[in-house]
């Protein structure tokens, strides 16, 4: 039956209204461009100064701002007199890998004089990430946060917070880093620990040669609440982050939303992200943030305890009273371990928890470090990192360029699958620590289905490890201490709602299992995120050949990447 003529027209603009407002909140993705000038300046921390590397001049550098499904495009000119490149840590950078950032696996570095224009799109991932030098050990003052908003119009799965803050978390060398980890690597042993732990840029009120006013303050009303998004920035420690007198509500890691988890402790590895809900109802005050290391291993670590202040409204600063924070003991184990168990991914309707329940490729990795000769080094020695004895060799050709122009001899597709020698992984390990040195990938079909369990070994020592896939999120669906028995600790994997991330936090002395799907053709880098396992070659690559359609193959490189 026709519509009346009086009602079509009374209705038809409120057709096209509706019909216009859902293409705003479809089609409302844009380009955000940003300019990064890397630049050296003098910094004064803990009553000494240096030069550091910074983008555009500040430390921590500039939070990058983009909604879910928005072109960002960076602008890099380098004006310092060191190499440099930019990782988007988390960004899953679909079918664009030539823009991801670890130099010679994907680009060469960005020389002094020169730019590079990164060019991605924020697919499907809304949250707190962060971005960071990739190229020796510059991310230690070359880092900052991405922070994605949900699509126009998408609430967040948790009530809205009144306001959000940016928290990162770093380590601070009164030396310069680069020094720090050349002496290091020519000798053979390791570089000296951080001499603090930084909030925002700063050790805090604490901290030699500051004052009660210094370091990051976090102003708040009584009763409202807040959303943090904590970065550990940091190059070689695991840290715990408290506030004194107030809970913390757990919704998002990595920028992938949880189950709401209450706890009044954090632990954040390097190259991890946690967003937490804090309420401010205590009284009216000031309350000490604290961040410190945690290390379960008889390792020497930075014990300094980086400090802010959580500062409510109307408070007087200079005669408010301050709460202190006790923090965790460094081996407090079974924080650390409860904190990690406890983490679930939301799996509700709208963000599900696609875990693979079949497995293509199966792959044990064994991640430590291991004792190679060295004639200039101290005794003769060299330590290095390996996965499945295996150190990796650093390429002067990108490898993601050798594989597309199909140039010989940069790598070789035989990196091992599992352990070339079998050992009791958590004892001491084998007489021959010996390990090979080389280029080796792992070479996978599009779309394939990848479990990795990854095994802590106690060779020298065990240690806890950080490690992080570039390209991918994963499915933590298993971990354990000891030895991984592939007969009964499959039992215990979660296939429903284990956490999705793009780090974990491998226990010392214990295993962790890891699944995701191969459904991003490109080179994708698998490393340790304590730069210093990393520099010592605890690192593989992941070749994911294209998929059959366009749009499951890499795109081209781009005309302005940088040449070596």
């Amino acid at each position: 039956m026709a519509m009346p003529r009086r009602l079509d027209q009374l209705l038809l603009p409120l057709m096209v209204s509706c019909f216009l407002l859902h293409q705003a909140l479809s089609v409302h993705a844009i380009a955000r461009h940003y300019k990064f000038n890397v630049v050296m300046r003098n910094m004064t921390l803990l009553c000494s100064t240096k030069s550091i590397l910074t983008v555009n001049g500040k430390f921590p550098g500039p939070t990058l701002y983009a909604r879910e499904g928005d072109n960002v495009l960076v602008k890099v000119v380098n004006h310092a007199p060191h190499n440099v490149t930019i990782h988007w840590h988390g960004v899953r950078q679909i079918r664009t890998g030539w823009y991801d950032g670890p130099a010679y696996i994907t680009q060469c570095p960005i020389q002094p004089g020169s730019s590079f224009l990164y060019n991605f799109t924020v697919t499907g991932q809304r949250g707190t990430l962060l971005w960071h030098a990739h190229i020796n050990w510059l991310r230690a003052t070359v880092h900052g946060a991405i922070v994605i908003l949900p699509k126009l119009g998408v609430p967040y799965p948790f009530p809205a917070p009144h306001k959000e803050a940016v928290v990162v978390l770093g380590e601070w060398w009164k030396a310069d880093t680069e020094t720090v980890i050349n002496q290091a690597m020519q000798l053979g042993v390791g570089p000296n620990i951080s001499d603090s732990h930084t909030i925002n840029g700063h050790p805090g009120p604490m901290s030699a040669c500051a004052s009660s006013q210094d370091g990051f303050k976090l102003d708040v009303e009584n009763s409202k609440t807040y959303m943090l998004r904590i970065i550990n920035a940091g190059l070689n420690d695991d840290l715990f982050f408290k506030i004194a007198g107030h809970g913390l509500t757990v919704v998002e890691v990595d920028a992938v939303y949880t189950k709401p988890y209450k706890t009044d402790i954090l632990l954040i590895t390097p190259g991890q992200t946690t967003n937490v809900l804090v309420t401010a109802d205590q009284s009216a005050g000031r309350y000490l943030l604290s961040v410190s290391p945690f290390m379960d291993a008889p390792l020497q670590v930075d014990n300094k305890t980086g400090t802010a202040t959580l500062h409510y409204a109307n408070t007087v600063s200079t005669t408010a009273r301050l709460t202190l924070v006790n923090p965790p003991p460094q081996n407090a184990t079974p924080i650390a371990s409860t904190f990690s168990e406890s983490l679930r991914s939301l799996n509700s309707k709208e963000y599900p928890a696609n875990v693979p329940q079949t497995v293509d490729h199966s792959l044990f990795f064994t991640i430590g470090v291991g004792v190679n000769p060295c004639a200039n080094c101290i005794n003769g020695t060299r330590v290095v990192g390996t996965i499945n004895n295996s150190t990796f060799v650093m390429p002067s050709t990108p490898i993601l360029q050798a594989r597309y122009y199909s140039i010989p001899g940069v790598f070789t597709e035989d990196f091992p699958a599992t352990p070339p020698h079998k050992f009791n992984y958590t004892g001491s390990g084998p007489n021959n620590l010996q390990t090979m040195n080389g280029t080796r990938v792992y070479r996978l079909p599009y779309n394939a289905s990848v479990q990795v369990l990854l095994q802590d070994t106690g060779i020298i020592s065990t240690e806890s490890h950080p490690i992080h896939l570039h390209g991918f999120n994963f499915f933590v669906v298993g971990r354990g201490i000891g030895n991984y028995n592939p007969k009964s600790s499959p039992f215990t994997f979660n296939l429903i709602d284990p956490v999705e991330r793009n780090t974990i936090g491998v226990p010392t002395g214990g295993w962790t299992a890891i699944r995701f799907r191969a459904d991003n053709p490109g080179v994708w880098f698998m490393h340790c995120h304590f730069e210093v396992h990393t520099s010592w070659g605890l690192k593989m690559v992941f070749v994911v050949d294209n998929g059959k359609r366009p749009s499951e193959t890499l795109i081209p490189p781009p005309k302005d990447l940088p040449q070596c």
